[in-house]
């Protein structure tokens, strides 16, 4: 991933399993002079919690002071938690899981970008870069299920579409998009590798290098798409 002098990068979610693969491979390329990673596990200047916009717009001012931000990759996600798993059928519904699915999945990320974007550089190339995944795509739903999870990415990838549109209003060089790693060796996907196709689990490492790869290779014209981790457009 190549950077120019005098930037930095963001990591929002550095304490996961993608994040922290992000944060360090980052780190270890030497590309950017700083790279923030922001977790609710951490403390001090490095804290952000999805759940409260404050501390999203405490670590967006703590980045503001420099240097310029050109790449900020939102790597959070919830499937299941706190008794909860991916709802298989309709009786499975419960209002509070599901407001807190949208929260984590779709809301904060947009209040990320909310308090990120405007920080990022007004001219040339950045990128804002939100994990969303295929199983959130309407036109690829052929099973159904996991109904929150699935809607919430789908809201999350209407907000990048969305956030596309402003950004590119505000500097013409700006990409905006949502991204699917695959299924990657992560606590959140864990209880589900036994569906998993040989070969296509991916330990988090490969999956940010995939990723890097891919925004790496972004063109203007790909701001408000999804795209996979070989690249490929996923549809909406």
């Amino acid at each position: 991933m190549s950077g120019i002098g005098g930037t930095s990068a963001v990591i929002i979610g550095a304490s996961g399993g993608i994040g922290g693969a992000f944060e360090a491979a980052l780190t270890e390329e030497g590309a950017f002079d700083v790279v923030h990673g922001f977790a609710r596990s951490r403390a001090g200047a490095q804290y952000l919690d999805l759940l409260d916009e404050a501390s999203i717009a405490a670590a967006a001012a703590h980045v503001a002071n420099g240097p310029s931000p050109t790449l900020v990759i939102v790597a959070t996600g919830l499937l299941h938690g706190d008794g909860h798993g991916p709802e298989k059928a309709l009786r499975d519904l419960d209002s509070d899981w599901l407001a807190k699915v949208y929260a984590v999945n779709a809301i904060g990320p947009a209040l990320v970008a909310k308090h990120f974007l405007p920080v990022m550089p007004k001219s040339g190339r950045t990128i804002f870069a939100a994990l969303s995944a295929r199983v959130g795509s309407i036109g690829d739903n052929r099973m159904g299920g996991w109904h929150g999870y699935r809607a919430s990415k789908a809201a999350l990838n209407m907000l990048v579409r969305n956030l596309a549109i402003e950004e590119r209003r505000r500097n013409d060089r700006a990409v905006v998009v949502s991204l699917h790693p695959g299924t990657v060796d992560t606590a959140l996907s864990r209880p589900f590798h036994g569906n998993v196709q040989a070969g296509r689990l991916f330990d988090p490492e490969r999956a940010a290098l995939q990723l890097l790869d891919v925004i790496e290779a972004l063109n203007v014209s790909d701001s408000g798409k999804q795209l996979d981790f070989e690249g490929n457009e996923v549809p909406f």
